[in-house]
């Protein structure tokens, strides 16, 4: 196995807990966060359920110590994510150490631009926030908040797969040297343009999605900030730091096959499947849970489902789940979260429920795990796919 780029700090925030801790219990005890809509005025609310997190703005900025309305509330989900992964891995100076920030979105400030937008010719007074509509604004928010004097610091906006190159990136050149410190994941809040968008896309369920389901209706949209420190062997012996887990692979391709819809055999999946396992030097028969993009939409479901055939074997697929019912598909961040779900997972030995199931596909004989289980882990794979056939996925080891 190759040589893995430890994890020594996470932070999350989603609706299902506003910190690691919280998130975890909620998936052992399978606690969902899906409601109805209570933080945006939309003519949706009551036709869909999402993943929302529970404190409002005005809490999220008595919570950060931040004046009213100066921040959208993408940075202010990443800050809460981002300065628990640096608290915990005990990280006193940030800019003691070449440091890079790598975050990623796909709403950017866009839950403030669009509340705005039409007083925009009228009046000055809220055209920060229409300044803040761009993906880089939370990230540049992100690190003014931290501090950091970036060695490194940009933006990635891949759709649905975007934290999880943010973390491929982040360990890329940590082992290239060219940093010794990443801070890497993503935020992304609800916002009007994103409900509106699925809804036109007519993939949006009514009700509790339900991963890989034969009668999956669609995806529960949700919200969330997740980050990981990555940091190098060096830094790690030096500061004496405690190692949650190790990124050993990683892997991203392209099918082209549609702009939002993945090919009907996985072919962009097994591809970046094939090329994570390639990176950490396994095979598939070393992967013992897979965390599965399982958006409980029939297109993702059905080439998920034949990737993972293709890549381990009939009657050879390990467990997997979708954790997606907990959460909503959170877009951007997917892929963080689940890092820190997969993260999570290894350290616990532990695998998640895949809610909501209960009739399997039609298409193939595969049947992901319903209730919470033990088990030894000692990597995890973590999928996750974006629009324009943008796959990627991780592997989180225990051991380097």
């Amino acid at each position: 196995m190759s040589k893995g780029i430890a994890i020594t700090g996470m932070g999350i925030i989603s609706a299902i807990g506003g910190n690691v801790q919280e998130n975890y219990a909620s998936l052992v005890s399978g606690q969902m966060g899906i409601s109805s809509i209570t933080q945006i005025d939309t003519i949706h609310k009551d036709e869909i359920m999402v993943g929302e997190v529970k404190a409002t703005n005005s809490e999220l900025e008595d919570m950060l110590g931040l004046s009213k309305n100066t921040h959208s509330r993408s940075p202010m989900l990443g800050i809460m994510a981002a300065k628990e992964a640096i608290d915990q891995a005990g990280i006193v100076d940030i800019n003691d150490c070449k440091t890079g920030l790598i975050s990623s979105t796909t709403v950017g400030g866009m839950d403030k631009s669009e509340q705005y937008f039409f007083e925009y010719f009228e009046s000055d007074k809220h055209h920060q926030h229409i300044d803040g509509l761009h993906a880089g604004d939370s990230t540049q928010k992100i690190a003014a908040y931290l501090g950091l004097e970036a060695s490194f610091m940009t933006t990635i906006s891949t759709a649905c797969s975007s934290a999880a190159n943010a973390i491929m990136l982040g360990a890329r050149m940590i082992k290239s040297g060219r940093l010794d410190r990443a801070i890497v994941g993503g935020t992304d809040a609800l916002s009007k343009f994103t409900i509106n968008g699925f809804k036109t896309l007519m993939i949006l369920s009514d009700t509790y999605n339900s991963p890989f389901d034969n009668d999956r209706k669609g995806l529960n949209l949700g919200e969330a900030g997740a980050f990981l420190v990555l940091e190098s062997e060096e830094i790690v012996q030096k500061e004496n730091r405690a190692v949650l887990a190790y990124v050993t692979g990683y892997g991203n391709a392209n099918d082209a096959f549609h702009q939002t819809a993945s090919s009907e055999n996985g072919d962009g999946a097994v591809m970046a499947m094939k090329k994570a396992l390639k990176v950490a030097g396994l095979t598939p028969e070393d992967i013992d849970y897979v965390n599965a993009h399982g958006t409980a939409t029939p297109n993702n479901d059905l080439s998920e489902g034949r990737a993972m055939l293709r890549l381990f074997g009939e009657g050879k697929v390990p467990e997997f789940s979708s954790t997606k019912a907990f959460t909503g598909h959170t877009l951007a961040v997917a892929g963080g979260v689940e890092a820190v779900y997969s993260i999570l997972a290894l350290q616990h030995n532990r695998i998640y429920p895949n809610l909501n199931f209960q009739t399997p596909m039609s298409e193939f004989d595969l049947l992901p795990e319903t209730e919470s289980k033990e088990k030894e882990l000692r990597h995890v794979l973590s999928n996750s796919f974006g629009f324009g056939g943008n796959c990627s996925t991780l592997i989180l080891s225990k051991e380097a």
